[in-house]
């Protein structure tokens, strides 16, 4: 399996390189400047400048592109209509590292948990943007996508436990009521995701067990 990483050089995109390396997969970081990952194929180009001659050999692409100042925020949304684009119609399959704050914290999927009251206000422009590229990749019904969020508290810096719950659309808390994960544990499910192929054109969720 080849596997290409967007935005491979960010703590999300490390981890996964990692991860990816640890299972002896075929790991091509995909980078605009210097490779500062482990792995030891590297394609150098803009995520907005990627052709589908560029992608087209992997099996799978991993995007772990990320924004966070106001004026690169809609990036979200026009890089996800960009990777969708290119690979319209395509057997290649799109996984996306995303948010957790577009979870729903209702059965019937009309609340989302940037909607809630104790919801961080400084997180939620960036929760927005990320839940209107999420609902632009699920328009997309011929391209083979998977969106995955993290549990709401994220940890860069947390330990590689090896062991993740899989969960759905809805928020959800652990037995010890937390929503937390860290990039390590959240690689081991996204490359998991990316050798199983089992939930295509879903998003999942994954937490801390």
């Amino acid at each position: 399996m080849k596997l290409g990483i967007i935005a491979a050089n960010g703590k999300a995109g490390q981890a996964i390189v990692n991860e990816a390396l640890s299972r002896n997969l075929d790991v091509t970081a995909i980078v605009r400047g210097e490779n500062k990952t482990a792995a030891t194929k590297m394609l150098k180009k803009d995520l907005f400048d990627l052709t589908y001659e560029d992608v087209k050999e992997f099996d799978v692409l991993i995007d772990a592109f990320g924004a966070f100042t106001p004026e690169t925020l809609p990036q979200h949304t026009t890089s996800i209509v960009h990777l969708t684009d290119i690979l319209n119609g395509k057997t290649n399959r799109l996984l996306v590292v995303g948010g957790a704050g577009s979870l729903y914290t209702d059965a019937t999927h009309t609340t989302q948990l940037m909607e809630g009251k104790d919801f961080p206000a400084p997180f939620y422009p960036l929760a927005s943007n990320m839940s209107e590229a999420l609902a632009v990749l699920r328009t997309k019904e011929t391209v083979n996508w998977t969106y995955l969020s993290p549990a709401a508290d994220f940890q860069a810096d947390g330990e590689r436990t090896g062991e993740y719950l899989l969960r759905g659309e809805e928020f959800s808390v652990n037995d010890q009521g937390e929503s937390v994960i860290s990039y390590k544990d959240y690689a081991i499910a996204m490359i998991d995701e990316a050798v199983s192929g089992h939930h295509v054109r879903e998003r999942i969720s994954v937490l801390k067990k």
